[in-house]
C-alpha cells in the first residue's frame, strides 16, 4: 500500500484499530471504523540544532524518534492500538492495516516519515502483561536532510485538528516550560547488585555446563525525583548528549538506544548489531580511549558475544532478502559511556510477490535477537525467565515507527527507562549484559552500571 495516495480507500476491513485484535464483522459494539484524515504539507526550516524537534513537544505523552537532529516527534492521540502475548507484533500490524485501508491520505512531501505514521512499543517476553502498542498521533513534525514537515491526523467527520493552521500548532504558546526532576536518589530495583552477581555467577555456570552458548541478564534500578518528571527534559538531555543514538518516547518508554534493529526503506533493510562492551571512564583522552578500543576489539570474550548476536540477525532477515552483507569483522562504535563492537548487517529485500515485508513484521522476526536474549533462543529465554527475577516490561523490546507503505526504523529500547503511569516521580532505568562462558560476575555488574549512565545523565543523577 502506497504511503501518499490522495483518494478514498474502500471500506470494510475487518480488524478493530482501536484493539489491535481481529474483529469479524467489524467493531464488536457494532459502530463503524474510524476514518482518518490524513495531512501532510512541507513547513519552514526548523533551526539547525540536535533537539529542535523535541523542543516542540507538549508535556503530555510526547512521541520521539530523532537521531542527530532528525527524525520526527508527535504529540496527541488519533488512535491506539493494544496488543498483547505471542501474536501482539501480528494483530499490531492488521490493526494497522485496517486503519490505513480508511484513510484518506494527502501528502505532498513524500518522504519516509511522512503521511500516516504509528510509533510503536513491545513488550520483550511474550508472557509479559506490557504487550504492544502502536500510537497514531494528532501532529506529526519531522526533518529529513534539511526538509521539514507537518502531518495532521483526524478521524473523520472531525477535522479540527487537519484544519489547523501550521502556525498555530507549533506555536510557543502551546507548550508549557520543561521542567527540572530536581534532586533525585537511585535505590536498588527487583535484584539488588550483590545478589544480581550470583544470578550472573549462576547463569555462567549453566552455559559452561553446555546448557546454552549465551544468555543476556538485564537488572533494574529506581530513580525517585523531587519533582514529577518531564518527560521532555530526559529527551533533550539525550538527544544533545548522545547524538549518534536513537533518541526515543513512545507510551512512557523513553531512551537513547545505539542499536538499530531493523530499518526498512525502498527495498533495502539494514540492522546495526551492538555486543560486546567496555566502559569509557568521564575524562579519559583520545589516546585512551583508542588504547580501550584496541583491547575491546582483541577481547577473545567479547567477540564470542557479538558473533552470536551477528549470526541470530543475519539468519533472520536472510528468509526475507534476495542478497545480504554480513561484515567479516566488526567496528568500535564510540559512545560517551561505553564503547561497543559494532556491525552492520544490510540487505535488499524480496518483493517477488509484489511487496516486501512491514518493517514491523521484519522488527518480530528479528526479536528477540541473541543481543538482548541469548542463544539458543528459546534456552536463553527460559533461563532469563527462571533467574532474572523481574519483569521486562518493554525493555529490550522493539520500539519505533512504522508508515503507511511499510518502511519504518525500529531500534531495540535499551539506555532506556520506563515512567511509572501511577506516580509521576518514579522511574525505573534499566541495564542489561551479554554473559558466557568467560563472564565474571564483577566486571558484569561494572557493565551493567556503565549502562546505566545515560539515563542517570538524562535525570541529572550522574553519582
Amino acid at each position: 500500500m502506497s504511503a501518499t495516495p490522495s483518494s478514498e480507500r474502500p471500506t470494510g476491513h475487518d480488524a478493530s484499530p482501536l484493539t489491535g485484535r481481529p474483529a469479524p464483522g467489524g467493531r464488536p459494539d457494532g459502530a463503524a471504523e474510524p476514518q482518518l484524515v490524513v495531512r501532510t504539507t512541507a513547513i519552514d526550516a526548523l533551526p539547525d540544532d540536535l533537539t529542535a524537534l523535541v523542543d516542540l513537544l507538549p508535556d503530555d505523552r510526547p512521541l520521539a524518534w530523532v537521531r542527530r537532529g532528525d527524525g520526527i516527534v508527535g504529540w496527541g492521540e488519533a488512535l491506539r492500538i493494544e496488543t498483547a502475548g505471542a501474536a501482539r507484533f501480528a494483530d499490531a500490524e492488521a490493526a494497522w492495516q485496517g486503519v490505513l485501508e480508511r484513510a484518506v491520505v494527502r501528502d505532498a512531501v513524500r518522504l519516509p516519515g511522512t503521511g500516516p505514521v504509528a510509533f510503536g512499543s513491545f513488550a520483550f517476553d511474550d508472557a509479559s502483561a506490557s504487550g504492544g502498542v502502536l500510537v497514531v498521533p494528532r501532529v506529526v513534525v519531522g526533518r529529513r536532510n534539511g526538509t521539514c514537515w507537518v502531518t495532521t491526523v483526524s478521524a473523520a467527520p472531525d477535522i479540527s485538528v487537519a484544519a489547523a493552521g501550521t502556525a498555530a500548532l507549533l506555536a510557543d504558546g502551546a507548550r508549557t516550560p520543561v521542567a527540572e526532576p530536581g534532586v533525585v536518589t537511585v535505590d536498588d530495583g527487583a535484584v539488588p547488585g550483590g545478589e544480581w552477581k550470583q544470578v550472573v555467577a549462576a547463569a555462567v555456570g549453566r552455559i559452561q555446563a553446555g546448557d546454552l552458548e549465551k544468555v543476556v541478564l538485564a537488572r533494574d534500578v529506581v530513580a525517585t525525583t523531587e519533582h514529577p518528571v518531564d518527560p521532555r527534559w530526559l529527551l533533550r538531555r539525550l538527544a544533545a548528549g548522545y547524538e549518534s543514538t536513537w533518541t526515543f518516547s513512545v507510551a512512557g518508554m523513553v531512551g537513547a538506544t545505539p542499536e538499530l534493529l531493523v530499518r526498512s526503506e525502498k527495498g533495502l533493510v539494514a540492522s546495526r548489531v551492538l555486543a560486546g562492551t567496555i566502559r569509557r571512564e568521564p575524562g579519559m583522552s583520545d589516546d585512551d580511549a583508542l588504547l580501550h578500543a584496541a583491547q575491546l576489539a582483541r577481547s577473545p570474550k567479547d567477540h564470542e558475544e557479538h558473533e552470536h548476536a551477528v549470526v541470530s540477525v543475519a539468519r533472520a532477515l536472510e528468509p526475507f532478502c534476495t542478497s545480504m552483507n554480513v561484515p567479516e569483522q566488526p567496528f568500535v562504535l564510540h559512545l560517551p559511556n561505553v564503547m561497543h563492537l559494532a556491525s552492520d548487517v544490510t540487505g535488499v529485500l524480496d518483493r517477488t510477490d509484489g511487496r516486501a515485508p512491514s518493517s514491523l513484521a521484519l522488527a518480530a522476526a528479528l526479536h528477540p535477537s541473541a543481543a538482548v536474549c541469548g542463544t539458543p533462543t528459546v534456552a536463553a529465554r527460559d533461563l532469563i525467565r527462571e533467574i532474572e527475577g523481574m519483569d521486562r516490561d518493554r525493555y529490550a523490546g522493539p520500539v519505533g515507527w512504522t508508515g503507511a507503505d511499510g518502511d519504518g526504523e525500529w531500534g531495540i529500547a535499551l539506555r532506556s527507562a520506563e515512567l511509572d503511569p501511577a506516580d509521576p516521580r518514579r522511574v525505573r532505568l534499566f541495564a542489561g549484559c551479554g554473559i558466557v562462558a568467560a563472564s565474571d560476575p564483577a566486571a558484569e555488574l561494572a557493565e551493567s552500571e556503565a549502562k546505566l549512565v545515560p539515563m542517570r545523565f538524562a535525570l541529572n543523577a550522574e553519582g
